[in-house]
C-alpha cells in the first residue's frame, strides 16, 4: 500500500441497471427466483458497491497488491427498475493494518436505495493465486 492510501478518500460509480441484473437473473437455475419482481437484485447491488470501492483505492496499491471483499453490511431500502441509473458513493473511513473500511451509499432517481459499510483486505495477488491453486488442487484430489 502506498503512503497516500488514507482515510477520507472518496469515489463514486454510476451504473445503469439492466434486465440481466434483476432478481430473476441472480441464479437462472434457481426456479425460486424466477417469479420474483424484476428489480435490481441485492446481489448485484453488492457487486456494484464492491466495484466502486475497488476503483477508489486501486491507484493507491503497490504493483502485486489487490483488494478482496471480506465483509458487507449494507441495506437495500428501495426497489430500482431496469433502465434506472444507480449512483454509488463510497468513502474510505478506516485503515487497520491491511483492512480497509468504507462507508457506502447508493441512490437512484427517487433517492437513497442503500447504505452501510464494506470492508476489503489488501493482499498480495500472487500469493492469493498460489493459495487458490493449492485449494483447487486439494478439492480436485478429494473427488
Amino acid at each position: 500500500m502506498k503512503d497516500t492510501l488514507r482515510p477520507g478518500l472518496t469515489g463514486h460509480l454510476e451504473y445503469v441497471v439492466t434486465p440481466e441484473r434483476t432478481v430473476p437473473q441472480i441464479l437462472p437455475e434457481a426456479n425460486e427466483f424466477s417469479g420474483l419482481p424484476r428489480v435490481f437484485a441485492t446481489a448485484y447491488l453488492v457487486a456494484v458497491v464492491e466495484w466502486a470501492c475497488v476503483r477508489t483505492v486501486n491507484e493507491y496499491l503497490d504493483e502485486d497488491e489487490t483488494t478482496l471483499g471480506v465483509h458487507v453490511d449494507i441495506s437495500h431500502d428501495a426497489p430500482t427498475p431496469p433502465g434506472t441509473m444507480v449512483t454509488v458513493e463510497v468513502e474510505l473511513t478506516d485503515i487497520q493494518g491491511r483492512q480497509l473500511t468504507f462507508d457506502v451509499r447508493a441512490f437512484d432517481d427517487e433517492g437513497v436505495i442503500s447504505r452501510g459499510t464494506h470492508r476489503r483486505a489488501v493482499v498480495s495477488a500472487s500469493r492469493f493465486q498460489a493459495r487458490l491453486r493449492e485449494r483447487a488442487a486439494r478439492a480436485g484430489g478429494a473427488s
